[in-house]
């Protein structure tokens, strides 16, 4: 009957209130999905261990969602103890340039002991619960987003048990090819493992979702079955008219998100750093930089004379005021890991900073999807991290017109369209 919704189960770590970018591919997802026409049943964590925390995103939750939550346990305890840290922020204890003994060792056993990941004890006991849930609901769809990867064991130990459930598996970051895990001391047999695991995974998923086009092409290297790229999004919901600002004498460039030390464009820094040198300039050019900042690339910027006076940095902000910090910037930067299997990862950032109507700069590989979307969508221009000249060039063109950019085609990046091409996905399943 047209209009019956279906039900498809969602299985993510990641859900309101934890922050931060993983986290929003699946609040929206299941926040349109019901529009097309399939209800989204959500299965997470009951006592997830994160530090990062956004409550404003509860209410981005639709009231009628039905939230399953199961109890978890995470050995992060034993990470925090031996590493000394209170908080572990996504990589940052990996870049540590003086990782005392215990570090390395919390880094070790992370590594070679917890395979995939810490959240591993959720597989089996989550297998068993949701076995009866499926069953009794009648839900016949499963999708599994990783990372942490251990979710889509999940997803393949329900599909072992009933081969006729259609399965997506959705990969926001890789898994074997992921530049975190690469850093981990795994030793050879547990790389074999990781393997294993994955193409078992690739193998078994009816679809591997990808966010961008060239990761289609790496997944399906690794031998997936079949693979289709939906990428990340912005949420016109999220925008305010009210929240555009009319142009000042300053001039705000913006970052948002984590900056690691493989991330912190050194070569710019120093760039508006000799621009700050005129006084003229650094009385009215502003650089925020907000999220999780290494301490690594925090000296970087301090260390420069001219350029630290006009430097702002926060501590990560909830979702609802990220959108004002966009529209109160003239120039939004974008930076792109360096680190070697980065070439095809598309960051969420980038949808939302294409939602804002703000010129981007973005930098990192040339050619890459990021680039494409760039030139395409003619909503700023990536460079080289090393092309000082070029973006130079740029910075100060954009000072100079102060527009707001004229882009194309960012609609079919809107979270209700995205949505609309999964659910054309399961219904073909």
């Amino acid at each position: 009957m047209k209009g019956e919704k279906k039900k498809v189960l969602i299985i993510t770590y990641y859900w309101p209130p934890s922050g931060g970018a993983g986290v929003q591919r699946w609040l929206k997802f299941s926040k349109y999905l019901p529009e097309f026409d399939w209800e989204p049943v959500i299965f997470t964590p009951e006592n997830p261990d994160f530090d990062l925390k956004d409550e404003s995103l509860l209410r981005d939750i639709n009231p009628s969602l039905e939230v399953l939550k199961f109890p978890i346990w995470e050995p992060y305890k034993i990470f925090k103890v031996l590493s000394g840290k209170r908080k572990l922020n996504q990589g940052q204890i990996l870049e540590d340039q003086k990782s005392s003994v215990l570090k390395k060792l919390a880094i070790w056993l992370r590594g070679n002991l917890f395979v995939p990941d810490p959240k591993r004890f959720w597989i089996k006991p989550s297998v068993d619960y949701l076995m009866s849930i499926l069953e009794t609901n009648e839900i016949k769809h499963i999708i599994t987003t990783g990372p942490p990867h251990s979710v889509h064991l999940i997803g393949r130990g329900l599909k072992l048990r009933n081969p006729a459930l259609s399965w997506i598996a959705d990969f926001r970051d890789p898994w074997t090819e992921w530049t975190i895990l690469k850093r981990m001391l795994i030793t050879k047999p547990i790389w074999n493992i990781h393997k294993r695991q994955e193409h078992e995974v690739l193998k078994m998923a009816d679809v591997t979702l990808a966010t961008s086009p060239t990761a289609v092409e790496e997944f399906k290297s690794l031998g997936a079955r079949k693979v289709i790229s939906i990428t990340n999004g912005y949420d016109v919901g999220d925008y305010s008219v009210s929240d555009r600002t009319a142009h000042t004498e300053t001039f705000k460039m913006s970052y948002v998100g984590m900056l690691s030390k493989e991330r912190s464009p050194e070569v710019l820094w120093r760039l508006l750093d000799e621009l700050c040198a005129e006084a003229s300039f650094q009385e009215r050019f502003r650089l925020n930089i907000t999220g999780i900042i290494s301490p690594i690339a925090k000296d970087q910027i301090e260390n420069l004379p001219h350029l630290s006076p006009c430097t702002q940095f926060q501590d990560s902000v909830d979702h609802e005021e990220v959108f004002n910090l966009y529209a109160n910037s003239d120039l939004l930067l974008l930076l792109q890991s360096r680190e070697e299997g980065s070439f095809s990862q598309l960051p969420g950032k980038l949808f939302e900073y294409l939602g804002a109507n703000r010129r981007i700069l973005a930098l990192g590989y040339e050619g890459s999807d990021i680039d494409k979307i760039l030139t395409e969508t003619k909503a700023g221009q990536l460079f080289e991290y090393d092309d000082s000249v070029g973006i130079k060039t740029f910075i100060l063109s954009i000072i100079e017109s102060r527009n707001e950019t004229n882009s194309q085609n960012v609609g079919r990046f809107e979270r209700k369209a995205l949505t609309q091409d999964l659910a054309k996905l399961l219904d073909t399943l």
